[in-house]
């Protein structure tokens, strides 16, 4: 008996122990996160601080807007741009509110509408077929394998890699030898055969198990049948990811049009952003303003199939 209770004695002070240094290693890693949340939440402001600053100073007056941020588009009386001797003042909140920016926007001045539609038409076609293009590659990827399309398959990599910048010059004068420079088939066929949603793709779908695709073709399903009602349908989460990337690329495109598209009717609204005035500063922010709209309401709409097509885990739904 009084070994037992000798033993007793002894587990606990090691119990005791044992509980005390998983309560601080609880507190240790309840401080951990707490601090990469406020870390988290202080990058995660820092970023939104630009589309604060943008939608806040779209309700500003132009005096307003023109006393505060006049000087950095101001010009030298010889047309040179003049040294700012002062601190730009950034305001969040206007001292009155006025949708005098949005009232030239939407109904005094139909340019900025015109060109917003510019960039639905420019995108839109692009969008889609560039994403029917890339399924009909990805699944010949997928389901031919051979060294020559191993190699082609690497070439793709390789562009999708090289700035839009390169290939800029070779997709001007092939558009030119084609004439369809200064047109929208200038924008719109480089757009749709671009690798990036072939790529994607192509690792999404080699992902889904050489078993289901088996048991289809034992069913009897043919080629068209395995890629319609098998690989589509699995793949619906990164297709929509995808769209949505594409969306956001070209949706903010500036270089193209501007060396593709010789006539300014045609530009979308991407290029008038960069190409602010003095003048225009508040209507700047307006359109900026109502050019974020489709790009929020996209990524809004698509953020769960976007983080699914992400953060693919390999398994198959029933």
């Amino acid at each position: 008996m009084s070994g037992i209770k000798r033993e007793k004695k002894h587990r606990m002070p090691s119990q005791q122990a044992y509980r005390r240094r998983a309560r601080i290693k609880m507190g240790k890693s309840y401080v951990g996160r707490v601090v990469a949340t406020l870390v988290a939440a202080f990058f995660a402001i820092l970023f939104l601080l630009p589309i604060i600053l943008t939608v806040t100073n779209s309700f500003m007056a132009a005096s307003e807007i023109s006393s505060n941020y006049g000087q950095v588009f101001a010009t030298s009386n010889d047309g040179g741009k003049t040294f700012i001797s002062e601190k730009v003042n950034l305001k969040f909140i206007p001292d009155m509110v006025s949708f005098s920016q949005y009232i030239t926007v939407l109904l005094k001045s139909p340019d900025y509408l015109f060109k917003f539609w510019n960039s639905v038409i420019l995108v839109a076609p692009i969008v889609i077929f560039q994403l029917f293009v890339a399924l009909l590659a990805a699944y010949g990827f997928t389901r031919c394998r051979s060294r020559l399309k191993e190699i082609i398959f690497f070439i793709y990599i390789i562009l999708m890699l090289m700035p839009y910048q390169v290939t800029l010059v070779p997709n001007y004068l092939v558009s030119g030898w084609l004439n369809i420079l200064d047109t929208r088939w200038a924008i719109w066929l480089p757009g749709i055969f671009s690798p990036f949603a072939v790529y994607l793709l192509t690792k999404f779908m080699r992902r889904i198990p050489i078993s289901v695709i088996e048991a289809a073709q034992i069913d009897g399903a043919g080629e068209w049948q395995i890629f319609r009602k098998i690989c589509m349908p699995l793949c619906k989460g990164c297709m929509c990811s995808v769209a949505i990337l594409i969306f956001i690329d070209y949706w903010n495109m500036v270089e193209q049009p501007l060396i593709l598209l010789s006539d300014e009717a045609m530009h979308p609204l991407s290029v008038f952003l960069s190409k602010i005035k003095k003048e225009e500063i508040g209507l700047a922010f307006a359109v900026a303003t109502i050019y974020m709209i489709p790009t929020l309401l996209v990524f809004l709409y698509g953020e769960d199939y976007l983080v699914e097509g992400i953060t693919y885990q390999g398994g198959i739904k029933g």
